[in-house]
């Protein structure tokens, strides 16, 4: 045995013996050519925002570090930042006179800006994720938490915390929050409520009128005096309380149908109430007398207003990445873009990759990332919402799009975005799609909605553009994988139905529906114990399945048994096709499957250690001569594997 074979052979036991891995016998791995082609999708994405004096202060989030920004609505730029050493975005802040506080997530840390002399210090964590943050009128500032559904308080007059614990046991989110002297209000989800909580004994009460408990969150609270509002998802109804008697709230129904309240304000000079539903990303008056809801208008359809903000006669929100100001006279919106402002875009973690012979596409928060290969440019589309799925079939691209399960298409170039259905049927987030030529229809597999169960198997044709909904095709589990092999479709599981939910199931199971009639033939669990199937591929006759622990296992040739089963590693992989290869990631390593009685693997690219939201992101090029995935947040082009 030569020098070369007996290390390689001694690096196969080493990895064997650590991980479990397999490498095949006198395998030596191909040295792959790898391009950075860099930052995989780069975003200037805001969640909050809030007025101190003239000037808006905003923050991003899924990008790193998480930058605040002073944005001076007079000269249209953003006058200072700071960068937070902690967090991985921000979703609250509250003011206290010229003090800002940043509440951020992963981890949940409490910072104060002073404002006034740009000191930021750190003042308190409150778990992994500070999702609410408010001021109190004595300047005590109270958080809600995930996913523990916490309430926690700061006294910046003490330096003291106080946490009231879990509020609404079982659930995970504080999702909004307001207090007054005396009560702390906490809006719940994935199962809204509205709880109560006394400031000096930590008492709670749930006080959401019984007729509201089927909605998903109490999802955006504001309080003014003794009015506070709440918006509850997904019916976009907003319910004005008097703190006084919280029993008899009054109820203003979003005339547009929307499912989604994001934003409400007072408008503390004449007793107004503004607020903002989605999906279209409209703005409503309900006067202070009461009535019906007055449609003020869109800044641009689908848009979402993270805050509105009164600023005496002027009325401007805060959108995904913009400071729109709404002109009263004449019903309009004008705007300024914050990455243009000075707010730079930075590289955000992506969601899904998609790959034509001309671009890869890379789908972030808000927009989509598209990879001019010919050119070596790229460029952002706007997307009202995040591409979970990303399907090429013709001169088309088809989006599988969170939240409420729609459903879009535009030319790969980023051009002619156009919105095509919404799945409904209580779900929100499409986690698979497969292109099945013979019938001629996208399957799009989806999770139900917030503290819902049962996803489902959704069928798109673009020939016509029908769409048919099965709900709970899989019973108890919401779909995680799916391909079609023989005419039959393969169903991969989750036994987490949404968020906020416990399992019912105990294990992820595969079901095999006929791609013609649509009837489930059968249904089976391929790994004991796991409880997703993250991926599945057609190969060479077979189909092959991964799991959230690491398993890979390969079906028999009648997809009805588990032929062969391995350990390729420790958490969930994606496949792809490329050529007459089978590949896979892990976000570790790139990895090529080798057939056979056991398959094995043999590493292609080490040492990813990829920054994203979804794991194992990978696609090939048309011509499988390409593969494209994620190393730390850039995108990478792999050639000669």
């Amino acid at each position: 045995m030569s020098r070369v074979a007996r290390r390689l052979a001694l690096l196969a036991a080493l990895l064997l013996a650590l991980t479990g891995i397999a490498v095949p016998a006198g395998a030596e791995p191909r040295a792959a050519t790898v391009t950075d082609l860099g930052p995989a999708s780069s975003v200037t994405s805001t969640g909050v925002a809030a007025q101190l004096g003239d000037l808006i202060w905003t923050a991003t989030s899924g990008v790193s570090p998480v930058k605040v920004g002073a944005f001076d609505p007079d000269t249209g730029r953003v006058e200072r930042t700071i960068d937070l050493p902690s967090g991985a975005g921000v979703w609250a802040m509250a003011t206290v006179g010229t003090d800002l506080y940043v509440g951020t997530y992963t981890p949940g840390d409490l910072y104060k800006i002073n404002t006034d002399n740009g000191t930021l210090t750190k003042v308190a964590n409150f778990g992994s994720f500070i999702w609410s943050l408010a001021a109190a009128p004595d300047g005590t500032i109270v958080a809600g938490t995930y996913p523990d559904a916490g309430v926690h308080s700061y006294d910046p007059a003490t330096g003291s915390t106080r946490s009231y614990g879990t509020v609404a046991p079982g659930e995970q989110y504080v999702r909004s929050i307001a207090a007054d002297d005396r009560t702390i209000y906490a809006g719940i989800g994935s199962h809204a409520k509205l709880i109560t909580v006394d400031r000096t004994s930590g008492a709670t009460a749930s006080v959401l009128p019984a007729k509201y408990a089927d909605r998903t969150f109490v999802a955006t609270l504001a309080l003014d005096g003794d009015r506070l509002a709440a918006g509850l998802s997904p019916t976009g109804t907003m319910l004005i309380f008097d703190t006084g008697d919280l029993s008899t709230p009054v109820e203003v129904q979003s005339p547009g149908g929307d499912q989604y309240v994001t934003a409400i304000s007072h408008d503390p000079a004449n007793g107004d109430i503004y607020f903002a539903t989605r999906a279209s990303g409209t703005l409503y008056r309900v006067p202070a007398t009461g009535g019906e809801p007055e449609r003020l208008g869109q800044p641009y359809d689908g848009a979402y207003f993270n805050n509105i903000l009164i600023d005496g006669d002027q009325v401007r929100a805060s959108l995904t990445s913009q400071i729109v100001d709404y002109d009263k006279a004449t019903g309009t919106f004008t705007g300024v873009d914050l990455g243009q402002a000075g707010l730079p875009p930075a590289p955000e973690l992506a969601m899904h990759l998609a790959a034509t012979d001309r671009q890869v596409l890379v789908s972030g928060k808000a927009g989509i990332q598209v990879h001019d290969l010919r050119a070596g440019s790229n460029s952002r589309v706007f997307l009202p919402g995040e591409a979970k799925t990303m399907t090429a079939i013709g001169d088309r691209l088809y989006l599988g799009v969170y939240t409420l399960a729609r459903v879009w298409s535009m030319r790969p170039d980023g051009t002619d975005l156009t919105e095509l259905d919404r799945i409904e049927y209580e779900q929100t987030r499409p986690t698979d799609a497969w292109y099945d030529r013979g019938t001629r229809q996208l399957l799009i597999a989806t999770e139900a909605d917030y503290g819902k169960i049962n996803g489902s198997l959704a069928t798109y044709r673009p020939g016509d553009g029908r769409l048919t909904v099965h709900r709970g095709i899989v019973p108890n589990q919401s779909l995680k994988s799916i391909t079609v092999h023989n005419g039959i479709a393969y169903l991969g599981s989750e036994t987490r139905n949404s968020l906020g939910t416990d399992p019912i199931e105990k294990e992820a199971t595969i079901s095999r529906v006929d791609r013609r009639t649509g009837r489930v033939l059968d249904q089976f669990a391929p790994v004991p114990g796991a409880q997703q199937i993250t991926d599945l591929m057609p190969y060479q006759g077979r189909v092959y399945g991964t799991t959230e622990k690491g398993d890979l296992f390969v079906l028999d040739r009648s997809g009805r048994q588990v032929a062969a089963t391995v350990k390729i590693g420790t958490g969930a992989s994606s496949l792809v096709l490329a050529g007459d290869g089978l590949y896979g990631t892990d976000g570790k390593r790139l990895f090529k499957i080798n057939s056979g009685p056991t398959p094995t693997v043999s590493t292609v690219v080490d040492g990813l250690a990829a920054q994203a939201y979804a794991v194992g992101l990978i696609a090939a090029s048309p011509d499988g001569r390409t593969l494209y995935t994620i190393k730390g947040r850039n995108l990478i082009a792999v050639t000669s594997f």
